[in-house]
């Protein structure tokens, strides 16, 4: 039963009500809370009084609780949870800087006053600057993921996010007719001048590094993290197990963490002629390692593949800037990444008529869709070149046979 009684108050009528009532028991304490309210007309205090123990028996949200909690505290809150769980360092940077795209938002609205509209608007604004749909995609899925949790832990009643449109570029005819899935993968021609160049204008260590990405398939990050002991030469295989994660490019703030998937844990052969470098690689590393062992500074001996000449890893940043250097050496005048090699592998493979499945496998199940794309393009010009060599030897029995 509900007790109400007035109250002094610096208004106009110099009081107000205030309305106590017991709510639902606490599912913990098994305690009765009472829930009180104040407004400026006794009518009103009980209304509210009524309405805040509805959602608490109905929804199990506390309104006294939530009246004071920003989106930024319950996304720092839901974060710090998430960083707990099964998720890989990068990935949780990622989510957090998801957050402060969110932040410049939504950062002081309190989180049971967040509506759809309000969620639609950021993804439609992100897009009006420009910000690429993966960025859009994640700072969407961020924000999904900590109203979800919000609502589990009743502080709202649901998911602004829920019906969200993620805006979708049209492209244009010119753009359509850019987008070539050429420009995804190296052709012959652009690999051998590039691992040409890498041979003849190379820094230390660079054509180990790129024959290797590109007959391989590995990701750059792997490829930094790997160590002698993931190398068997008698059998040709190399063994992935760990990536290199780095965020700050820091020499010595590097980590060793699981690779991207768990299909990327994986081992494969790879070519002899490759073998042999990574042989002599070893065989000079040794040799520099030899010669420096007088130095001051302390050898980082953690059996890094490839590493500086104190032991450190190579960073992926490292690769990037040493194909970009080789890449200027080149007539390539394609848009490349050392990930461009893991492409050109999955080609490769596809022209050596391996299936899709191996190559998902070889390559530890990276993206399908763009392993298909390259895939179904390659197969398909092996086919057409498939009808002109047949055009090519048998061409005089098909005039003969059209001119009859």
């Amino acid at each position: 039963m509900a007790y109400v009684k007035k109250i002094k108050a610096k208004n106009k009528q110099g009081y107000k009500w205030l309305c106590v009532a017991d709510g639902p028991t606490d599912p913990v304490t098994g305690k009765r809370k009472q829930i009180s309210r104040r407004a400026d007309k006794k009518q009103d205090a009980i209304d509210l009084v009524e309405e805040a123990i509805r959602k608490l028996s109905e929804d199990g949200i506390d309104e006294k609780k939530i009246r004071n909690l920003p989106f930024e505290k319950v996304a720092k809150e839901w974060l710090e949870t998430y960083a707990k769980g099964k998720v890989k360092e990068n990935t949780v940077r990622i989510r957090a800087a998801e957050i402060k795209i969110l932040l410049k938002y939504i950062a002081k609205v309190n989180i049971d006053k967040v509506t759809s509209r309000m969620h639609q608007k950021i993804l439609n604004d992100l897009d009006d600057h420009d910000y690429v749909r993966t960025t859009i995609k994640g700072v969407h899925g961020t924000a999904n993921m900590i109203f979800n949790y919000a609502v589990k832990e009743k502080m709202r009643k649901d998911n602004p996010c829920t019906g969200a449109v993620i805006p979708e570029k049209t492209l244009t005819v010119e753009e359509i007719e850019n987008q070539m899935i050429e420009d995804e993968y190296l052709e012959k021609e652009e690999l051998f001048e590039i691992l040409e160049t890498a041979k003849k204008h190379g820094l230390h260590q660079d054509m180990e590094t790129f024959y290797l990405l590109a007959f391989s398939g590995m990701r750059s990050g792997e490829l930094c993290a790997l160590k002698w002991t993931d190398i068997d030469f008698e059998t040709n295989k190399v063994r992935i197990t760990k990536t290199l994660y780095n965020p700050n490019n820091n020499m010595t703030g590097y980590k060793l963490t699981p690779p991207k998937t768990p299909g990327s844990i994986r081992e494969f052969d790879v070519d002899d002629n490759v073998i042999q470098l990574l042989k002599a690689h070893k065989i000079r590393q040794a040799k520099i390692r030899m010669a420096t062992r007088h130095q001051k500074e302390e050898f980082h001996d953690k059996n890094f593949v490839f590493c500086r000449e104190n032991g450190y890893p190579y960073t992926q940043q490292k690769v990037l800037k040493r194909m970009k250097r080789l890449l200027r050496k080149t007539s390539i005048t394609k848009k490349a990444t050392p990930h461009i090699f893991r492409h050109t592998h999955i080609s490769m493979l596809a022209e050596a008529e391996v299936d899709i499945n191996t190559i998902m496998k070889r390559v530890g199940h990276d993206d399908m869709k763009t392993t298909m794309k390259i895939y179904t393009h390659v197969t398909n010009k092996m086919k057409k070149n498939a009808a002109q060599k047949i055009k090519n030897t048998f061409g005089s029995i098909l005039n003969l046979t059209i001119s009859q």
